[in-house]
């Protein structure tokens, strides 16, 4: 008969699981989104001191985010550094949306944007950085725990 701390820690890791394969749709899925029907709304994120084609931009990370996902469902073995790199893109790209929640740059087909609703989405890019951390146990790399 298993104890409660086995229990608890088993449910721990289908919870972690759970969120890690959610992380990796919902990777993919921004990331297609990227390639197709939100491609011009992507556009508006990019900030306009960056020295690129907006359009590469979008296309770039677009794909970084579809491998990204794959990586996060994919390569369970390797899932520590896919945490800690998909963290770091998190982090890079949250220039994008700080600058979309200062300029107020209106995404196509988007009526305007209120503050209130970029200056939410600037508070959940965090949890995002979390979430890598979290459901690949890359934090516990940081502790020097395997």
């Amino acid at each position: 008969m298993p104890d409660a701390v086995s229990t608890t820690t088993a449910t721990a890791g289908v919870v972690r699981t759970i969120g890690r394969i959610l992380l990796g749709v919902f990777l993919v899925s921004a990331g297609v989104g990227h390639l197709t029907v939100l491609r011009q709304a992507f556009q508006s994120q990019v900030p306009q001191w960056l020295p690129l084609d907006v359009d590469f931009v979008v296309v770039a990370s677009g794909i970084v985010e579809i491998l990204f996902g794959l990586a996060v469902l994919f390569l369970t073995r390797y899932r520590m550094i896919v945490g800690w790199a998909l963290a770091l893109f998190f982090l890079a790209i949250f220039p994008g949306n700080i600058s979309q929640f200062f300029v107020h740059t209106n995404a196509e087909g988007w009526a305007n944007p209120m503050a209130v609703v970029l200056g939410v989405r600037l508070l959940f890019q965090p949890l995002l950085v979390a979430w890598a951390l979290w459901s690949t146990e890359a934090w516990k790399t940081r502790r020097g725990r395997h």
